[in-house]
């Protein structure tokens, strides 16, 4: 005799209606096999499907004219996958994955679990694979370059210089900035740049980028390339044309007199300290500072004097302080810079009485024997209207800009860093002059190296390390990297320049 507890549940069994198997009681009335059997709740869901993929840009079609990026087993695969299958509103769907394919196979596969209400309290689950083909068609935009005809819009860049410096710092910007991902391709161009895009907006982006980085302005023009009458729709191919001031640092200006009366009561000849989104000049007879944005300098133009690539070797021959009178109303004078009376004498007529003075905001950096790169006023054939309005007795016989710290070769040699490129046809080893002095201005300018990415040699460093274990030279450290010649300059007084922010270095 059993002893069966009060209270206790007890659960029956039958037996399958169809095939007769014994089974818990549901409200079918039969066992799993016989309802998978007798119902299929895919029943309206494709098993296979298409996915078009362009191998130029490799992207899918997302009907019904959209190209996305979607990487093999991404999120953004499997969407598009689910996109495409009809009659999923039907069921809910409980988990969807990837079902391993060769890569190479042209097929991928999905398999889902799906549910569905059968009967009245009997919820069936059943799993299913569903196989895509992927098949090749040319998107839009890689038709357009194939048929020579695939920008719609057009950015040129322009800056009527001698030099392209400010072209290499502006592709310093575009790479930190990631300002070149949208375009279709980039041209070298005579005194400039050309960016090709598909879509208009993605080049006014540029252009407010260009805007925020270099003073410039822009003009926009518009070509009609085709006219649909039946839908009144055109086809247009839009030129941004940019024009960047046609100064560039160490430029030596002349000032209309109602220029520098505006800007503080500055002296007219001055030099062009720095270029961001303003010109930054400096007056080297005060060392007074002013800013000059884009609109302020096309309402009354003014051109370089001498550019950085025409100036010429000077020696310290005597140097002395300066006293500076200040006046009411004088705009901002620089703590960074002292004013110094120096003669000079060129590097080739060394020997000789041929003396000149003048006033300079280099008097904390200079000592007698010291090499300085200057502009010669008094011997120069210089063309412009602003100067030929001056008094001749404000106009100084030299213009110091730059001091010199060591020649070409040793500082390239000492040099343990190097920049990346956008990979132009354009030469920038290192018998390219522009982008040797381009690299020179980095190593003096703090704030400069502050807007750009630098990036280790491991070539040079590990050169170093070859040599220095044959005890030929010492060994440098990283944090020695940017140049010695930065050394040289802290013990001279420190460097021209207004940031005492540290460099932070990239891998």
């Amino acid at each position: 005799m059993d002893y069966i507890t009060p209270g206790a549940a007890t659960v029956g069994v039958i037996l399958c209606c169809d095939c007769g198997a014994t089974i818990q009681p549901n409200p079918t009335n039969r066992c799993i096999a016989c309802l998978r059997a007798r119902n299929d709740i895919s029943e309206g869901i494709p098993k296979q499907g298409n996915l078009h993929f362009c191998k130029g840009c490799e992207r899918y079609l997302e009907p019904p004219s959209t190209w996305v990026f979607a990487p093999l087993e991404s999120k953004e695969l499997l969407r598009l996958c689910l996109k495409k299958l009809k009659g999923l509103n039907k069921v809910r769907l409980v988990d969807a994955g990837f079902a391993w394919t060769e890569p190479h196979s042209k097929r991928i596969k999905v398999k889902l679990s799906v549910q569905k209400e059968i009967q009245e309290g009997a919820v069936l689950q059943q799993d299913f694979i569903v196989e895509f083909l992927v098949t090749g068609q040319m998107c839009d935009d890689c038709h357009r370059v194939e048929a020579k005809d695939y920008w719609q819009a057009v950015v040129q860049v322009r800056q009527k210089t001698d030099h392209k410096r400010t072209f290499y710092y502006l592709e310093q910007l575009i790479l930190k900035h990631r300002a070149h991902e949208k375009t279709l391709g980039i041209k070298p161009v005579h005194e400039g740049l050309d960016f090709f895009y598909s879509f208009e907006p993605y080049a006014r982006k540029l252009l407010d980028f260009f805007s925020s980085v270099v003073p410039c302005r822009w003009t926009q023009s518009k070509k009609l390339i085709s006219h649909d009458i039946h839908s009144n729709t055109y086809n247009y191919k839009h030129t941004f044309s940019v024009e960047i001031v046609p100064v560039c640092k160490d430029s030596v200006v002349c000032l209309s007199a109602k220029m520098a009366h505006q800007l503080g009561g500055i002296g007219q000849i001055c030099i062009v300290h720095r270029i961001t989104n303003v010109i930054c000049l400096i007056d080297p007879n005060t060392a007074q500072m002013a800013e000059l944005n884009s609109s302020t300098y096309w309402k009354a133009p003014f051109k370089a004097l001498c550019t950085s690539k025409k100036l010429i070797h000077f020696i310290v021959m005597d140097i002395s302080e300066a006293q500076v009178k200040r006046f009411k109303g004088q705009g901002h004078i620089s703590s960074k810079h002292q004013v110094g009376e120096v003669w000079v004498q060129r590097e080739s007529e060394l020997g000789t009485d041929n003396m000149l003075f003048c006033r300079t905001h280099l008097g904390h950096l200079l000592n007698p024997g010291d090499t300085v790169l200057g502009f010669d006023m008094s011997t120069s054939n210089v063309n412009d209207d602003n100067i030929d309005k001056m008094n001749a007795d404000h106009v100084p016989d030299v213009v110091l800009v730059k001091k010199v710290y060591a020649d070409k070769a040793t500082r390239n040699r000492r040099r343990r860093f190097k920049l990346r490129h956008l990979g132009l046809d354009d030469d920038t080893n290192s018998q390219n002059k522009d982008y040797i002095d381009f690299l020179e201005d980095l190593e003096e300018d703090q704030q400069l190296r502050h807007n750009v990415n630098i990036y280790r040699d491991s070539d040079k460093l590990q050169n170093t390390d070859t040599e220095s274990e044959a005890g030929e030279v010492p060994r440098i450290s990283l944090e020695e990297m940017l140049d010695d010649l930065q050394i040289d300059m802290e013990a001279a007084g420190g460097n021209d320049d207004d940031d005492d922010d540290e460099e932070e270095m990239d891998e």
